[in-house]
């Protein structure tokens, strides 16, 4: 009986064969002619730093521990002549647009603009028309685009990320903010405008600006379309003043900047030079023009200088820490494989010092901020480097607001697929040439006009090896951010830096046997400096820059922005309201005295 099952379900399945082979082919064919699957393009990561110096990275030899962006460093490309410009807000134009900053838009920032430049094109302060972002290209391609952190390329309304091909944003709509609650940083805002998209928005009770802004790309990255590639603009606020930083994380560099600037500088000048960030047998650069010398400096002086300068490491830090959680979150979901990152600054390191203007000395105490070493980083405490600090820490002449190198000279890192491992590349470089080098790393197929039209070039010709730089040595680049100006040819260097910072001169350098910008050599070489001098006019021209005010001040112009959008009148006008009233309060006075005293002598 058993037997005759068996025999049956045989015949059965013997039956059925012809049916199975037909299925079989049709299957084949409909395979054969059904496309694979595209894998996923590779994902970015864009991280902007604020106002970090060339040497503040432990992988470009500074003293901040940052293990997770020297890792990166290590296992992509670093390179050593890479450019910004003088100003957060251009920087951050140019690295999203691949344009100079005069045709994004934003060729300088609010706070400092001048009256005769208002209403030219280029100094709307907002991206205009047409200027297309990295994120509005690559989301025309299908990626998921998403933001966080310091955007001040527009302020509210259609000017916020949301508008400029950001799927998701929180952003902060200012040049900075407190690190530990919604709070002003500067008079110029009245508090920090923080963005939900388009809609004002809140901050949580337990706030701290590196933490949030990484806690929110993640939950934008968790909840995304996982078919799709990504594109993430982080903006961290570290170190922007105020500079602050949790406690714990302070106290292990307070030792290491009691050494003081002269010594740290000296340090970081011999780090740059093993690093091959600076030449061998160069002088460093000269000391800033009245910068002081530690030792002048009285005991208590310089444990609150050592203290300032070892919460702006901690800072550091504390934003490295939390790239970190976002790199372990990226590897835990299995994407980091796939993802490139960038990692820079936008400028060099901020020399404003707050306490020593009598205006922001009264606004920070009627805010309830304390500049002195007391719960230093924390809170309500009001954190600053410092000029002579800043001037010691980047290897280079000056700081942020010039265009001196130590303004414009800044760390720029390239890892992820197909980027060279352990790579360093001393060609020049630029800020717009990021974006067309993101593009051609991805393989853009879009408009080819997305890339023909920007200023900057892709520079993976020189990352891959092809070609030793992307610049020839004839071809002049120039850079202007608020009459602060450079134009670079070859190995020589114009530059003029304007006032309170400058004195409005143009002067010459050669680069490549002075980096620090000690001796100018414009009297030596008259034929060259009128050559730059030609080029830089041709590029003022070209770009649509508009020249500066002769008597121009950036403290001054800031004082009467910040009056002008505070009080919605002008310094004059307010300066004369002010004198009036107390004229009127004086007569008013006077009058009730006269009245008095003639009703005590009737």
């Amino acid at each position: 009986m058993a037997q005759g099952h068996t025999y049956s379900r045989l015949s059965n399945v013997i039956g059925l064969a012809p049916v199975f082979f037909l299925a079989f082919i049709l299957l084949s064919i409909v395979g054969a002619s059904s496309p694979e699957a595209e894998p996923i393009k590779p994902n970015v990561v864009m991280i902007v730093i604020d106002d970090a110096a060339l040497t503040d990275l432990g992988v470009y030899g500074g003293e901040a521990k940052t293990p997770h962006i020297d890792q990166l460093a290590k296992n992509g490309t670093l390179f050593t002549k890479y450019r910004t410009s003088p100003l957060c807000a251009p920087s951050r134009a140019m690295l999203l647009t691949g344009l100079d900053n005069h045709l994004t838009g934003i060729a300088t920032i609010p706070e400092v603009l001048t009256k005769s430049q208002a209403g030219h094109k280029g100094y709307a302060m907002y991206l205009e028309p047409g200027v297309k972002t990295l994120a509005q290209i690559l989301g025309d391609e299908g990626y998921q685009t998403f933001m966080t952190g310091k955007w001040h390329l527009g302020h509210g309304g259609k000017n916020l990320p949301i508008h400029h091909g950001f799927d998701r944003s929180f952003a902060l709509d200012a040049s900075g903010a407190d690190n530990w609650s919604k709070r002003s940083y500067i008079p110029y805002y009245e508090t920090a405008p923080w963005y939900d998209g388009d809609a004002p928005a809140n901050l949580p009770e337990e706030f701290y600006s590196s933490a949030f802004i990484v806690d929110q790309m993640i939950n934008y990255i968790d909840t995304r379309t996982e078919t799709k590639p990504f594109f993430s603009f982080l903006g961290f606020q570290a170190v922007h003043i105020p500079v602050q930083a949790p406690a714990e994380l302070i106290a292990p560099y307070r030792d290491i900047y009691a050494e003081g600037w002269d010594d740290i500088a000296a340090k970081r000048f011999a780090n740059a030079q093993a690093l091959g960030l600076m030449p061998k047998n160069v002088a460093p650069p000269r000391k800033v023009e009245n910068g002081r010398n530690w030792s002048d400096l009285s005991v208590d002086e310089q444990e609150l200088y050592a203290a300032r300068m070892a919460v702006n490491a901690a800072m550091l830090e504390a934003m490295d820490i939390h790239i970190g959680r976002l790199m372990s979150y990226l590897d835990e979901k299995g994407l980091r494989n796939n993802t490139i990152f960038v990692v820079t600054s936008d400028n060099g390191p901020e020399p404003s010092n707050p306490a020593e203007d009598a205006r922001m000395r009264a606004w920070m105490w009627m805010e309830g901020y304390d500049t002195g070493l007391e719960d230093l980083g924390g809170p309500d405490s009001y954190g600053f480097i410092g000029r002579d600090w800043a001037a010691s820490t980047g290897a280079g002449h000056l700081y942020k607001f010039t265009a001196a190198e130590g303004g414009l000279r800044v760390p720029l890192i390239i890892s992820g697929p197909d980027i060279p491992v352990g790579k360093k590349i001393e060609a020049t470089s630029w800020v717009y040439d990021v974006a067309p080098t993101l593009l051609d790393i991805l393989g853009h197929d879009g408009d080819s006009k997305d890339i023909t039209a920007m200023t900057g070039r892709s520079l993976m010709p020189v990352i891959r090896g092809e070609q030793p730089a992307v610049y020839g040595q004839d071809e002049p680049i120039g850079i202007e951010v608020s009459g602060n100006s450079a134009l670079f040819k070859g190995t020589y260097k114009l530059v003029r830096n304007m006032s309170p910072h400058g004195d409005g001169q143009w002067r010459l350098y050669d680069l490549a046997k002075d980096p620090g910008e000690t001796l100018d050599i414009a009297s030596t070489y008259p034929l060259k400096f009128e050559e730059l001098a030609r080029d830089y006019a041709e590029y003022e021209a070209r770009f649509g820059v508009q020249p500066m005010p002769h008597d121009y001040d950036a403290f001054t112009e800031m004082s009467r922005n910040t009056t002008l959008k505070r009080f919605g009148v002008s310094q004059p006008v307010l300066y004369s309201l002010i004198v009036g009233g107390l004229v009127g309060f004086s007569l008013f006075f006077w009058l009730i005295a006269r009245l008095l005293r003639r009703k005590l002598s009737a």
